[in-house]
């Protein structure tokens, strides 16, 4: 106000200023109405086709879910490279437009390619040149919205993965759920797609499978079942420990308890006619920051219309595409999942005794998390590496390897549709995917680097960092206040066998599809598109308006002070809803532990103590356990010959400073897969084998290192091995103290000259 005060405009100018402002401000607003115009009708022109996937990228059907033996509503998709006319197989026909199973989805007028493509002699296309090549399968929630935001742009998980050479699939699923289909059913069916990935590309390795967001603890449910067809997991803002967060920072989790459980969720299931209705979930997303519900996204399109158009609607198109689920989907994920917490504490029973165990992963696994993110905070994206394992030595002793990247600042949606997040972090996951594997089992961060930027374009440095289970701890603030949640879930059961008992016969003898249709076209999301569409009368002034406005648009410059005035009463509308957020956040936490964190609640519903969970227990029953793996490593140790020597060589190089280049990783691999002595050597056992001497250097070093003479005995094999280690210690350019140190002590051990 000072700057306005202090401007020293006359009054003519004040004047001038002011009218410039209104014939800004007019048209703004009708240019803004418009674009809302736009977004209704948008809306109904998604609902007619059907809601199809928002994916930027053309792909074809490989396996339609609806028609397996237990029928879900998802489908195996593959995406075709955008860059280049895509080369079929030669035993598969690209489904064609008339496919009736294809055509009882979504129309095909946005994908051009599922039509049969020829060369002139009439004969199928060559296979694919990328056969060998890793497949990626990206997996998108279903969390209220459609498929496809992984790949909604250019610049996205999908495009940074066929950038790299990869094949990808995606997993894509329909507005209506099959009638009585279940999380097992649904499992089940991604399992068959990733088998059929795995049958297409049997000469590479197993495919990557990226889970985005609820699909994250999809992804986890197949990984832990069958660890023999996917290769590295990938989960990217994805929930697998519900009840953790910071007190005063994290109140979604919150919501379960204060709304009673599960028993809401059976409620509004029934209501529907046995579907839920996802605009609920998206309504509830969008409750979490009222300022950008509100205000802010409205207020960024007004400032801004005369460029935000494109990528409003864009994201509206995802946004207001409200999907549905079968009551007995939601009701398994709101109550073993988010309030139940099976999965972290390794009893979830997917259906009857099948129980899923999240140490039964045996693939690599990368977790991506934002501090910015307050759907899923880092602690429920990383707790359940606590809470599975406990100790890095555990992780360690089950040979796994876990490796956690967390940005600052993006939000949750930012992790899926930001541009320069898809070219920074999803490019170095992708670029690390086939590496990851090499990794010596244990926790590690990735740490991306940016490195000197030429022509435009910048470069990263990729480093994985060793970490112990505190810096995940040091996340938190402590795992005290989840014992409430126990309480939660224990009120939560009760609650729903009460509704079940009492009233839910009573709410489905009222209820028909016509009650629960009307019911889902008065959700408020769905009638604010109504409102502003073509369908309502008054607002086709806009359609004429505003062909009339663009052509006399008459910006006001930017230092006009009525556009200073605006912005500030911007910013303190933002303020004041920002503040209404927090003390609502800050009372429902105070209710919340006034409710379930008091000693009448835990003695009446349970103690609150969170269980210990199967790996704690086996390890308490059976202490020597331990011992009895180091003395099977000590055993080994002068097993292998030359390949197991150099292997060991090379990882007590890579490992001397707690951190492993992502360029000294693929050093190593073309060296034991390429170098003469050890190129007979499969992919398959050299990571066998990066497992087990991991585990040698880890159980006694100086044991390790004195017994390489026994494995590397010619002095031409030593020369060759510390020439080949030679290669990966400078693949990162920087020889450091640690590195150096552990050289020496190598070569005085194979009595080789040093550096």
């Amino acid at each position: 106000m000072e700057n306005l005060s202090s401007s020293g405009l006359s009054g003519v100018e004040w004047t001038r200023a002011a009218y410039d402002y209104s014939v800004d401000a007019a048209q703004r607003s009708v240019l803004f109405l418009d674009v809302l115009r736009k977004r209704g009708n948008l809306y109904f022109q998604h609902l007619k086709a059907r809601q199809p996937p928002v994916l930027t990228f053309d792909y074809e059907l490989i396996l339609d879910g609806r028609t397996l033996e237990r029928p879900v509503n998802y489908t195996l998709v593959r995406i075709l490279n955008r860059r280049h006319p895509p080369l079929e197989r030669q035993d598969t026909s690209v489904e064609r437009r008339n496919n009736p199973v294809f055509r009882k989805g979504y129309p095909l007028e946005r994908r051009r390619c599922p039509v049969e493509r020829r060369g002139n002699n009439g004969k199928q296309a060559p296979q694919n040149p990328d056969q060998k090549n890793r497949p990626i399968v990206i997996i998108d929630p279903r969390a209220g919205h459609g498929p496809g935001i992984g790949g909604s742009k250019r610049d996205s998980e999908v495009g940074m993965a066929l950038n790299n050479g990869h094949p990808v699939y995606f997993v894509i699923f329909y507005t209506d759920p099959i009638p009585g289909q279940t999380i097992a059913d649904i499992q089940k069916a991604q399992v068959r797609f990733i088998e059929e990935v795995v049958r297409r590309h049997h000469q590479a390795p197993e495919p990557a499978v990226i889970g985005n967001c609820q699909a994250g603890w999809a992804v986890a449910l197949v990984g832990a079942d069958r660890p023999d067809v996917t290769g590295p997991l990938i989960f990217n803002g994805s929930p697998l420990s519900y009840w953790a967060g910071v007190e005063g920072k994290n109140p979604m989790r919150y919501r379960g308890g204060l709304l009673g459980g599960v028993w809401l969720t059976s409620f509004a299931s029934d209501l529907g006619n046995g579907k839920f209705d996802g605009a609920n979930l998206v309504a509830g997303f969008e409750d979490l920051n009222p300022a950008n519900t509100l205000w802010t996204k409205q207020y960024n399109l007004y400032a801004k219309v005369d460029t935000e158009e494109t990528r409003f609607l864009n994201f509206e198109r995802w946004w207001s595409g409200y999907y549905l689920m079968a009551s007995e989907e939601i009701h398994f994920i709101v109550d073993s999942l988010f309030i139940g917490n099976h999965l972290e504490k390794g009893n979830l029973e997917l259906e009857n005794d099948k129980w899923i165990n999240l140490k039964n992963i045996e693939d690599p696994v990368v977790v991506f998390a934002s501090s910015g993110d307050n759907i899923t905070p880092p602690q429920q994206a990383l707790n359940w590496i606590v809470k599975v394992y406990g100790t890095v030595e555990e992780i360690r002793r089950q040979q796994q390897v876990i490796v956690y990247l967390v940005h600052e600042e993006i939000g949750h949606l930012g992790i899926f549709v930001s541009g320069k997040v898809a070219r920074k972090e999803h490019k170095a996951i992708i670029d690390s995917i086939d590496l990851i594997e090499y990794l010596p089992p244990g926790l590690y961060e990735m740490v991306i680097e940016e490195q000197d930027t030429r022509l435009g374009i910048t470069d990263y440095r990729i480093r994985f960092q060793e970490r112990r289970i505190q810096d995940i701890l040091a996340l938190d603030d402590g795992l005290q206040d989840e014992d409430a949640f126990e309480t939660v879930a224990a009120v939560s059961q009760a609650g729903d066998l009460a509704y079940r008992t009492f009233l839910r016969p009573w709410i489905q003898f009222w209820t028909t599809e016509l009650s629960a249709e009307i019911l889902r076209q008065l959700h408020p999301l769905r009638v604010s598109r109504y409102i502003f569409s073509d369908r309502n009368p008054s607002v086709w002034p806009l359609k004429a308006l505003t062909p009339m406005i663009k052509k006399q648009r008459r910006p006001v410059t930017p230092d006009n002070p009525f556009l200073a005035l605006e912005k500030i009463f911007a910013d303190s509308t933002e303020i004041g809803l920002n503040f209404y957020r927090d003390m609502r956040d800050i009372f429902q936490e105070y209710w919340f532990k006034s409710v379930y964190d008091n000693p009448w609640m835990k003695t009446s519903f349970g103690d609150g103590a969170a269980e210990k969970n199967d790996r704690q227990k086996e390890l308490e029953k059976n202490p020597k356990r331990e011992g009895r793996e180091s003395d099977q490593y000590l055993r080994n140790m002068e097993k292998g010959g030359f390949v197991a020597g150099l292997v060991r060589i090379i990882l007590a190089l890579a490992v001397a400073d707690k951190s492993l280049d992502r360029d000294e990783l693929a050093a190593a691999e073309d060296i034991v897969l390429n170098y003469q002595p050890s190129k007979n050597i499969k992919r398959a056992d050299y990571i066998q084998m990066v497992k087990e001497q991991s585990r040698i250097l880890q159980t006694d070093l100086d044991q390790a290192i004195g017994t390489l003479p026994k494995l590397i005995k010619t002095a031409r094999d030593r020369q060759r091995a510390m020439a080949a280690a030679r290669q990966v210690v400078f693949a990162d350019k920087d020889l450091n103290p640690k590195e150096e140190a552990i050289w020496v002590w190598i070569s005085k051990s194979l009595k080789v000259k040093s550096l």
